[in-house]
């Protein structure tokens, strides 16, 4: 064990230890009673049910991080590494498409030790809550197309990837940096028109008093909007969501069915209203140009530690290669990617505030707005006390409470003349 494999080890288990105590201090910030806010809202009933949805979630948690952590450290210490990398070299390829191969079958292994715990979080815990609607054909079919899609789509971008770091010399990582860019912004562009109907069904949303207030509410507001679409997510899963996809004058919105049968008119209005703060606070293209540059630091780093010795004898291996190298540093990245992950959550729900923030102002049914995060809430089971820690570490959405809170202070008009409600809140 030499220095690369103790910084890895010890980043593995303080990753581990660190999200298990955020864990246990969650179930332990749990309230019997119920916020006064959602008095009326969950009936106590509905209330104790949410609470027993985050134990059973956080404790099936908790035991597929540590069956993944074991089995990880496991086939580490034992050389299944070295083993199937001797494996694969002995088919007698070139180094892409053995590296192909090795890491095709590292990723293999890892979705075969998740899909029980899939198939038991899907059918046996969802199914308890009542929230699960797909049916084993359904969990089949998406299994088989998302390994295609993911086959189909990532093989090449990996490939390209090992080509340069075999055959580009020292701005190989540069290569790779705008290979992975482009491949952002392709997926980008043919998701909603390939990708996203591979799954559900879109179907354009009937003329009516919603399309009405949801088109009138775009122009208002210069957001050019090209369809609206439902999208049967009722096949799957009870739970609701709304989103937005596409470029420039090409944006299309996409409302789940089910969002559509448990929301007013308004509170739909208001759910839209806040996707769109996400665009006109420029959020998505922020968004993206973090991706992109988290990328280009990742591919940076990779670039230096990719031919040290250390690495590969830190995982026993006999011959060091490039497709190993990039395994190893993913996992060398962890302590990196562990503080940039708590940077992106804290900028993420500022975000939300500030989308939450133009709706308010925008749409000015501020309690049309409120009234839909709750529904949300009850209709999730979702933890209304979440603990501090755990929403540091995990939450890319701030708590609800604080989100109600935030809402109602956007709303309130100015309290001296010349200051904006903006203002007031800032």
């Amino acid at each position: 064990m030499n220095l690369y494999g103790i910084i890895i080890l010890a980043a593995l288990l303080l990753d581990y230890i660190l999200n298990l105590a955020a864990d246990l201090l969650n179930l332990k910030s749990m309230r019997r009673e119920l916020p006064e806010e959602f008095q009326g809202v969950y009936d106590p009933e509905a209330y104790r049910k949410s609470q027993e949805y985050l134990r059973v979630k956080t404790r099936f948690g908790i035991l597929t991080a540590t069956v993944g952590l074991i089995a990880l450290l496991a086939f580490w210490f034992s050389g299944g590494f070295n083993l199937i990398d001797l494996w694969v070299r002995s088919w007698g390829y070139g180094p892409i498409v053995t590296g192909l191969a090795y890491i095709g079958i590292l990723v293999f292994l890892r979705s075969l030790l998740s899909l029980p715990f899939q198939i038991y979080d899907t059918f046996i815990i969802e199914q308890r809550f009542g929230f699960n609607k797909m049916t084993p054909a359904t969990f089949v079919a998406d299994l088989i197309k998302g390994t295609a899609l993911g086959l189909l789509l990532g093989g090449p971008l990996l490939a390209g990837i090992l080509f340069f770091f075999h055959f580009a010399g020292e701005l190989a990582w540069l290569y790779a940096w705008a290979a992975f860019t482009l491949f952002v912004f392709f997926v980008q562009f043919i998701a909603p028109t390939w990708i996203m109907p591979i799954f559900n069904k879109f179907t354009p949303l009937g003329e009516g008093e919603l399309k009405e207030r949801i088109l009138s509410y775009a122009r208002s507001v210069d957001f050019p909007v090209e369809q609206i679409y439902v999208i049967d997510g009722s096949r799957r899963s009870t739970k609701a969501n709304a989103f937005f996809s596409g470029f420039g004058r090409h944006k299309r919105i996409a409302l789940f069915d089910t969002l559509i049968a448990k929301q007013t008119v308004p509170e739909l209005v208001a759910i839209l209203a806040h996707e769109i703060g996400h665009y006109k606070k420029k959020h998505i293209l922020l968004g993206m140009a973090l991706s992109i540059a988290h990328a280009g630091l990742m591919f940076f780093l990779l670039s230096i530690f990719l031919y040290r010795p250390g690495l590969y004898e830190a995982f026993y291996m006999d011959q060091p290669s490039i497709y190993a190298g990039l395994v190893f540093f993913s996992l060398l990245f962890t302590p990196v990617e562990s503080i940039l992950s708590i940077f992106l959550q804290a900028l993420s729900r500022r975000n939300e505030y500030e989308a939450d923030r133009f709706a308010a102002e925008t749409f000015e049914q501020p309690e049309a707005m409120i009234g839909a995060l709750k529904k949300l809430a009850v209709d999730h089971l979702s933890n209304l006390t979440p603990h501090p820690l755990h929403v540091i570490l995990n939450d890319s959405h701030p708590p609800i409470l604080q989100r109600i809170q935030a809402i109602r202070q956007a709303a309130q008009p100015p309290r001296h003349p010349g200051r904006t409600a903006q203002a007031q809140t800032s």
